[in-house]
């Protein structure tokens, strides 16, 4: 194989709110933080062991405004991206470099409202499913059928 591979695939939560900048030709880049769990068993103590990793998500343009407008903190997202290095100066002159996460693709998986109502009621329900589901193969009589086919 002669070429290479830069992809990252990331399941996590929103750290924060999008974060938006705005340029004068009309651009914009959203930045929030995403939080990912390693939870494993210490062989010494025997207890769990909960490992937090923090991303910085970068977006562009209409990815950035979809998100600054439907994800908040605490959202699980389903993040597909490259890895990018920058490299900038403090204020002191010293290099420093970020690596950060350039989103290409994104899927919510849960919404704020959703991980409150499953924090009240124990269940947690895959996104876009539904959850009342009966026996019946026929749906219930109080639901309109508005679908065009």
């Amino acid at each position: 194989m002669s070429g290479t591979l830069n992809k990252v695939m990331l399941i996590g939560h929103l750290g924060d709110e999008v974060k938006m900048h705005y340029f004068e030709g009309g651009g914009c880049i959203g930045r929030f933080p995403l939080a990912t769990n390693e939870t494993y068993t210490s062989k010494q103590t025997n207890e769990r062991v909960t490992n937090t990793e923090w991303h910085t998500i970068v977006l562009r343009n209409k990815a950035a405004e979809i998100c600054e407008k439907y994800l908040s903190k605490g959202d699980k997202v389903y993040i597909e991206g490259r890895l990018k290095t920058r490299k900038w100066q403090d204020e002191k002159g010293s290099d420093r470099y970020s690596t950060e996460i350039q989103c290409t693709d994104f899927t919510f998986l849960s919404t704020k409202k959703e991980s409150d109502n499953s924090a009240t009621t124990t269940q947690e329900a895959a996104p876009n499913t539904v959850t009342n589901q009966q026996d019946s193969k026929e749906p219930p009589a109080d639901e309109t059928d508005d679908l065009p086919f």
